[in-house]
């Protein structure tokens, strides 16, 4: 085992009649994990068209994944708010689009997941960065911030309204950092 025989990448062989170590794949053969067949989850296109449903089931931990993803790949040109400002807006390149504009807004899901997958303008192709299903995860968050920006109290089902987290607006605070107001006003 201490000299087992080993090639090197596109390195010659004596071995096989075409003299090549690399062996080309079977035909017909697909790599485990990698039959796309399913054209709505893999391309967000049915016949061309992009599709208006999620083609994978999204709950509140997909959403929370997708969130991860987003602060990872999209925050440095969309901002955390999803709002166009990021930090490369901030040194000088082009501002992307704010996921609020009516044209986004109205976007079908499959959109999304085109202008992820394949880039669209100066953004480029995230494709072999996430994963196609992470890439609906990430959608779903980004739709989960343009409902967050648009809703009101009667997006939220009367029998779940009791359930929402009724807090006071945030004090403001001094330059000191002490609430601002009589007791920290002149200290």
């Amino acid at each position: 085992m201490q000299n087992e025989p080993r090639y090197k990448p596109l390195a010659g062989s004596d071995f096989f009649a075409d003299q090549r170590s690399a062996r080309p794949q079977v035909e017909g053969t697909v790599a485990r994990g990698h039959l796309r067949i399913d054209e709505a989850r893999y391309a967000g296109k049915i016949d061309g068209e992009d599709i208006e449903q999620f083609p994978i089931p999204i709950a509140k931990a997909d959403i929370e994944r997708g969130e991860t993803r987003f602060n990872i790949y999209c925050t440095p040109c969309h901002g955390r708010l999803g709002d166009g400002n990021g930090m490369v807006v901030l040194r000088g390149f082009r501002q992307p689009p704010s996921f609020y504009s009516d044209r986004l807004r109205n976007a079908p899901v499959g959109h999304f997941f085109d202008v992820v997958s394949n880039g669209f303008g100066s953004m480029a192709s995230y494709a072999s960065r996430i994963q196609s299903d992470d890439r609906w995860r990430l959608i779903a968050y980004i739709r989960a911030l343009q409902l967050s920006e648009s809703a009101s109290i009667n997006d939220v089902p009367q029998d779940q309204r009791q359930n929402l987290a009724v807090e006071p607006p945030p004090r403001t605070a001094g330059i000191s950092g002490v609430p601002a107001g009589p007791q920290g006003a002149n200290q």
